[in-house]
């Protein structure tokens, strides 16, 4: 079995940037696993992974195109403030924002004494990645995983639900 659409990918990775500075690591820790083709992964390294096999180790280096898109500038904003009034504001916070594109993650990058500057890119936007990756197991998605288009842990699907509604609602 090799990778392709619709199988659920186990990958152990080392994520550096253009230095070698260590960003993650999960070997010696539990894999990460994603369902193939469904747009969970960023795109440059699944494209990298395609064909592959279990026991299949690669180095891939992902430019921020294929990764977490260019930085961009217009995505920092100056908020007042008061308008953190009651909140703890400190730099590196990040939190959820509503934004003239929905919502979005930001993180907290300055504070001064009439401003907080947030940022809505992504933490990696703009940067190239390097991949040191190992291909741990793969298996068929279940049926569910592949009505839902993303993994289930044990016990559910690690989303929190309205009564009545399906996982993915």
């Amino acid at each position: 079995m090799h990778i392709e659409k619709d199988l659920v990918v186990s990958i152990h990775y080392r994520l550096t940037d253009d230095d070698q500075n260590e960003i993650e690591n999960s070997f010696g820790d539990i894999p990460m696993s994603y369902l193939h083709g469904h747009n969970t992964m960023i795109p440059g390294l699944e494209t990298a992974l395609e064909g592959k096999f279990a026991g299949d180790k690669l180095d891939v280096t992902v430019a921020p195109e294929d990764g977490y898109g260019d930085y961009e500038e217009g995505l920092k904003q100056q908020i007042p403030v008061s308008s953190f009034a009651g909140l703890d504001a400190e730099v590196g916070l990040q939190f959820i924002a509503e934004t003239e594109h929905g919502e979005r993650q930001v993180t907290v990058v300055e504070i001064n004494d009439e401003f907080i500057t947030v940022d809505g890119n992504h933490p990696f936007a703009g940067k190239t990645l390097h991949f040191d990756v190992e291909v741990v197991e793969l298996r068929d998605a279940t049926p569910t995983e592949l009505e839902q288009g993303h993994l289930f842990q044990e016990g559910g699907c690690g989303h929190d639900h309205s009564e009545g509604e399906s996982c993915g609602s």
